[in-house]
C-alpha cells in the first residue's frame, strides 16, 4: 500500500487524507452486499463505506410515501447470504429496510460506514495507482472538505438523483389551492383521510400510491398519459411456503431462490419472444379482475409491448380491488393546466382535488453525481462502453452496481461484488496494482446499455455508458448467462489490461528510484 508520505492528491483542497484499500460509496442493498463480500472473501482488505445521509439503506430509507414496498420479490431481491425471512414475498418498505440495518448489524457491516460522507469527485493517478477521492463531510452541523485515496473505488450509490425527482411544470401550478406533493419528498404530516386526490403518473409508485391512500381518501384518481402494463400477483409465495416448511432455511432459501430466477427469466424471455401472447394474457387477467364495466383497451392497453417498459406488479390485485369499490379511478387524458381546485384535462374534463400527488419518475444521476478524472481528464461515462455492464472502458479501478432492469437489483449487485473480490485477488497474487477494460477497435459498434423505452432511462441516455456488440461489453439482462460469466468466466480475456509498477534501483545519471510500468494483456 502505498505510504501517506508517497500518496500525492488532486483537485481541490482538503484537510486530511485518509487511505484505504477499497472505498464503497453507498450503504444501500448494493453497498451492503459489496461490503459483506469484501470481508468474507478478502478479510485483510482496508476498506470503508462512505454514505452522504445520516443513516443507511438507501432507497428503502428515503423512500417513505405510503404503501412503498418492494417491485421484486424479496427471496431475490434479498441477500444471497442472509436469506429473507418475513411472510410476504412482496414486502413494505419498512420491513426492507429494517432487513437491511439487521444484516449491517449483524456482520459488523454498521462499523465501516462513514454517514455524511458526500463523494464530491475521484481523480485517478496513474503514477501512484491510487484514486483520490475528494468528500464533504458533516461534523456537528458543520461541513468539511476532506480527502479519502483508494486503490480500488467501489460506487454502489445506486442511479437516481436522491435530491430532486422529475418533476414536469405545467400551466396554472401555482394557482392551485390545495397540496402539491412528490413521492420523494412525501411530508411525515401529510393529511388525505377524507379528501380528494389526484395521482399523475402510471409506473410503480403511482400504482402503489393509489391503493393505499384510497383506503382513507374520499376517492384517489390515477390521472395517466399513457397506461402500463399491470400484473397481479399474491403477496405471499405459496411454493416458498410450503419449502420453508419442509427443509432447513439455508436450503429452502437456494431452492426458494432459484425457482424464482427461473421463473423470471421464462416469463421474461417469453414475453420478449411472444409479446402479443404475453400482452393477451395480461390484458385478459386484468380484465377478469376488473369486471365487464372497466375500459380494459382505454386504460391498461399501453402502445408498447411487454417489457419494452417494466412491469408494475400489485400485490393481491390491489389496486383492481380499489378500482372495483368505487374508492380509485384510473383517467387517460393530458393535463391542460392546473386550476385552483384541481386540474382541467385536454380533453375538456375537469378533476377536483385537495392534493395532487406527482408521481412522474426518477431523475438519474451516476456516480452520485460525482465528477471523475483519471490523470486530470474528465470522464463522460456516456462517452465510454460498459465492461460487464459493471465497469467503464477505460477507466482503472472502478466498479460500478446497475442492477436487472427485469430482475431483482441484488441478483446484480451481489455478482458485481464477488467479481471485484476476484479482481482484487487476482490483482494482488500477480502483484498488479491497475486494471483497466480497454475497449479494441476490432470490437467496434456501440447500442445503448439499457433497453427500456421508459422516460426515465430516455431522458438520461447521454448519461448512460454505452454497450458493445460482443461480449464481454454487452450489458445481459441475464443472470444466468451472468453467474456463469461472473463466477467461471476467465479474468484474462484479451479486454481486461492489468498493469503492475516495477521500481527499478537507479537509473543512468539519476540517484533517485525511477518507477515504471509493466503492463499485461492477459
Amino acid at each position: 500500500m502505498t505510504s501517506m508520505s508517497e500518496f500525492k492528491s488532486s483537485g481541490a483542497p482538503a484537510s486530511t487524507e485518509l487511505d484505504y484499500d477499497v472505498l464503497i460509496v453507498g450503504a444501500g442493498l448494493s453497498g451492503i452486499a459489496a461490503a459483506y463480500h469484501l470481508q468474507d472473501r478478502l478479510p485483510s482488505t482496508r476498506f470503508a463505506i462512505l454514505e452522504s445521509r445520516t443513516t443507511l439503506g438507501g432507497t428503502w430509507d428515503l423512500f417513505r410515501y405510503p404503501g412503498v414496498r418492494s417491485d421484486s420479490d424479496m427471496y431475490t431481491l434479498g441477500f444471497s447470504f442472509r436469506p429473507w425471512q418475513g411472510d410476504k414475498a412482496i414486502a413494505e418498505g419498512q420491513n426492507i429496510l429494517d432487513y437491511v440495518k439487521d444484516t449491517a448489524r449483524e456482520f459488523g457491516i454498521d462499523k465501516k460506514i462513514r454517514f455524511q460522507h458526500k463523494m464530491l469527485g475521484a481523480d485517478w493517478n496513474s503514477a501512484t495507482a491510487r484514486w483520490s477521492v475528494l468528500v464533504e463531510r458533516t461534523v456537528n452541523g458543520r461541513r468539511e472538505q476532506v480527502r479519502y485515496s483508494c486503490s480500488f473505488l467501489y460506487m454502489c450509490s445506486g442511479y437516481y438523483d436522491y435530491d430532486t425527482g422529475h418533476a414536469p411544470e405545467w400551466s396554472g401550478m401555482n394557482q392551485f389551492g390545495g397540496q402539491i406533493v412528490h413521492p420523494q419528498h412525501w411530508p411525515a404530516d401529510l393529511a388525505y383521510a377524507g379528501r380528494r386526490v389526484v395521482v399523475i403518473g402510471s409506473g410503480a409508485t403511482a400504482v402503489t400510491l393509489v391503493p393505499t391512500m384510497a383506503a382513507t381518501a374520499q376517492h384517489v384518481t390515477m390521472l395517466q398519459r399513457s397506461p402500463t402494463y399491470i400484473f397481479a400477483l399474491p403477496s405471499r409465495d405459496v411454493i416458498a411456503d410450503k419449502l420453508r416448511s419442509w427443509f432447513p432455511s439455508k436450503i429452502a432459501h437456494r431452492l426458494i431462490r432459484t425457482k424464482n430466477v427461473l421463473l423470471s427469466m421464462y416469463l421474461y424471455n417469453y414475453a420478449r419472444r411472444k409479446p402479443d401472447a404475453a400482452k393477451k394474457a395480461i390484458l385478459k387477467m386484468a380484465a377478469k379482475q376488473l369486471g365487464p364495466d372497466f375500459d380494459v383497451g382505454k386504460h391498461l392497453t399501453p402502445r408498447y409491448k411487454p417489457w419494452d417498459q417494466r412491469l408494475c406488479v400489485i400485490p393481491n390485485g390491489d389496486l383492481f380491488k380499489a378500482i372495483r369499490a368505487g374508492k380509485a379511478s384510473i383517467v387517460t387524458d393530458e393535463i391542460e393546466s392546473f386550476t385552483s381546485t384541481g386540474l382541467r384535462l385536454r380533453s375538456g374534463e375537469w378533476l377536483d382535488a385537495d392534493i395532487i400527488v406527482t408521481a412522474t419518475g426518477l431523475k438519474l444521476k451516476l456516480l452520485g453525481g460525482a465528477t471523475i478524472t483519471v490523470d486530470g481528464q474528465t470522464i463522460n461515462l456516456g462517452d465510454t462502453v460498459s465492461y460487464k455492464g459493471m465497469m467503464s472502458s477505460g477507466v482503472p479501478n472502478l466498479a460500478s452496481t446497475f442492477g436487472y432492469t427485469n430482475a431483482s437489483w441484488t441478483l446484480k449487485a451481489e455478482l458485481v461484488a464477488k467479481y471485484v473480490c476476484r479482481l482484487i485477488e487476482h490483482m494482488k497474487a500477480g502483484g498488479y496494482d491497475t486494471c483497466v477494460p480497454v475497449l479494441d477497435s476490432a470490437d467496434g459498434g456501440t447500442q445503448p446499455a439499457v433497453d427500456l423505452t421508459s422516460g426515465y432511462i430516455q431522458r438520461a441516455a447521454a448519461q448512460l455508458p454505452k454497450q458493445g456488440v460482443h461480449k464481454p461489453w454487452i450489458y445481459h439482462q441475464n443472470y444466468a448467462r451472468d453467474l456463469a460469466a461472473f463466477r467461471y468466466g476467465k479474468l484474462e480475456d484479451g479486454a481486461m489490461r492489468f498493469e503492475r509498477r516495477r521500481v527499478l534501483a537507479t537509473a543512468p545519471g539519476n540517484s533517485h528510484p525511477v518507477e515504471t510500468r509493466e503492463s499485461a494483456s492477459l
